[in-house]
């Protein structure tokens, strides 16, 4: 793994909520606050769930392009947080064997059924793109 990769992985575990944007039908942004739940192994790709009737569903089932955007503390010393941006291709999953593969303790705050909640989507999200900035480091890593 590049150890750019790993970075982000590490520091992108430790950021549970990040913005998850998509293009509505009238071809402008819409931004919600999406939980990674902790579950980052980073090789491209990041894991949300959400409700079928969400407004994010119909945005993805209209267009698949997608961008994350994600902000860590600041360091101890007051150095600027890391910021991470990540431009990628959404896709929609409905299986529950993925849902429980994916799976951690803390949806069930939001999904009170775990994956056998009605109406649950499973949005897998591959990056094509990443951007970050961490104090004097920047880059882009191209997948």
């Amino acid at each position: 793994m590049d150890m750019r990769m790993k970075f982000l992985s590490d520091n992108m575990r430790a950021i549970d909520f990040g913005m998850l944007s998509t293009r509505t039908e009238g071809g402008a942004f819409a931004s919600r606050p999406m939980s990674n739940n902790g579950e980052v192994d980073y090789d491209g790709d990041s894991y949300f769930f959400t409700y079928d009737q969400a407004r994010t569903v119909a945005d993805i089932e209209g267009d698949a392009a997608v961008g994350l955007t994600f902000t860590g503390a600041p360091g101890p010393h007051g150095q600027p947080p890391l910021f991470i941006a990540v431009q990628g291709n959404a896709e929609l999953i409905r299986d529950k064997a993925m849902f429980a593969a994916h799976w951690t303790a803390g949806l069930d705050y939001w999904f009170e059924q775990g994956v056998d909640t009605p109406g649950l989507v499973m949005i897998r999200v591959r990056a094509v793109r990443i951007h970050y900035w961490s104090s004097a480091d920047q880059g882009e890593i191209v997948l």
